[in-house]
């Protein structure tokens, strides 16, 4: 498991569009899996669930994102799972961070920290 928390500039609606893009562009493997949206009193949550497959692990990776926020200010948080292999150690090839890695740049791009 990978996660990650930033905070930024923007609104909920543009700034979950624009990840949605670049994590979809990571890789042929990658889908959007779900989508939820939520807004109420001038606050929005937008929960997105990805799954990639890599081929250098041979198995598939999940990502969770959630984009909150209220007015100006977003918060993005970020949970990748399921990239390990074998029952017990559960080792891992360094995908769950990878998925989060790319969720990482492009918020950070974004003037995120």
């Amino acid at each position: 498991m990978a996660s990650m928390s930033m905070t930024g500039p923007g609104n909920v609606a543009q700034v979950a569009g624009q990840l949605k893009d670049v994590v979809l562009n990571s890789g042929i493997s990658c889908e959007l899996v779900g989508t939820v949206s939520r807004s109420q009193g001038g606050q929005g949550v937008q929960v997105m669930v990805f799954e990639k497959y890599y081929w250098r692990a041979g198995n598939r990776a999940s990502l969770t994102l959630v984009v909150s926020g209220q007015g100006n200010t977003v918060c993005v948080d970020a949970i990748s799972s399921g990239g390990g292999q074998g029952p017990i150690f559960k080792f891992s090839w360094g995908a769950e961070k990878s998925f989060v890695g790319i969720v990482s740049r492009a918020l950070r791009g974004m003037g995120f920290r």
